[in-house]
């Protein structure tokens, strides 16, 4: 989970942590990581009872950072860098993930990711932001590129350069998360393959995936929708490629029943070779 793959490999597939499937996530056998949101774990005092059965239990639970704006132009907020910090340490984290976004300018907070400009300057603030958020973390942290349903005019870097630069320059791990791959070459008329080959996927962290749904002839990462077969595809071509530490179900709202969701966890095990956990 740290970047050894051999060594975490056995992490296996998991799904983020919700509190409204709080309930089903406790009750998988041998679950060995799951995600919360970090913003969700209180930077002191008690950590919620169901997360902390879990880390009893010997389950990984990574913090995921959802407000940093690390694509901001402004520096990033030291409160909130604390928090994620605080948050790594209340649930003795292997590490914390953010986004390659920004969600807030001029002190006005966007309320969602919003996609940066491919710019060498956007690279340099991405870089200056993560820098000083690694100057705080007690972990390391794993970037993750979003899915974006427009792209800036006059783009400098194709997203794999954009990406394996501020990779390099940051030496932070990757959070790839395939259905985003799906996503943004679906809607750019590009073959998600490409980028699959020109990422340094040594970097990866672990894996997201999740479902979505066309809309208006663009197709939305949703997180409420059944993992289509084309990401699972791709979970193929990634584990050919480079077999990801692990895998992780992403759902947030419209949650199915057990045996749906217990279905699409055996799905994507069944993609990448990992052991079934259900």
């Amino acid at each position: 989970m740290t970047g050894s793959t051999g060594e975490a490999g056995s992490y296996g597939v998991g799904i983020g942590w919700r509190p409204e499937i709080a309930g089903f996530v406790a009750a998988l056998p041998g679950l060995r990581f799951t995600e919360v949101i970090a913003e969700s774990v209180p930077a002191s005092g008690p950590v919620p009872a169901p997360l902390a059965t879990l880390r009893e239990a010997g389950t990984a639970v990574i913090p995921h950072g959802v407000r940093l704006s690390l694509g901001g132009a402004e520096p990033v907020d030291p409160a909130r860098v604390a928090h994620l910090a605080a948050a790594a340490r209340q649930l003795d984290a292997p590490l914390v993930s953010e986004h390659i976004a920004f969600v807030r300018a001029g002190g006005l907070e966007a309320g969602h990711l919003l996609p940066l400009p491919r710019s060498r300057e956007a690279v340099d603030a991405v870089v200056a932001n993560v820098a000083r958020t690694q100057a705080e973390l007690p972990v390391p942290i794993a970037l993750e590129p979003i899915a974006a349903i427009f792209d800036w005019p006059d783009d400098e870097l194709d997203e794999a350069a954009f990406l394996s630069e501020i990779l390099d320059r940051t030496g932070a791990l990757l959070l790839l998360d395939i259905a985003n791959v799906y996503a943004n070459a679906r809607n750019r008329g590009a073959e998600p393959t490409d980028l699959l080959d020109r990422l340094p996927l040594d970097r990866v962290a672990y894996v997201h995936v999740a479902g979505g749904a066309e809309h208006d002839g663009i197709y939305h990462d949703t997180h409420t929708h059944a993992v289509p077969q084309e990401v699972l595809d791709l979970v193929t071509e990634l584990c050919a490629r480079h077999r990801p530490p692990a895998l992780l179900l992403e759902r947030d709202g419209h949650y199915p029943p057990a045996d749906t969701l217990r279905t699409e966890l055996d799905a994507i095990a069944t993609a990448s070779g990992y052991p079934v956990v259900t």
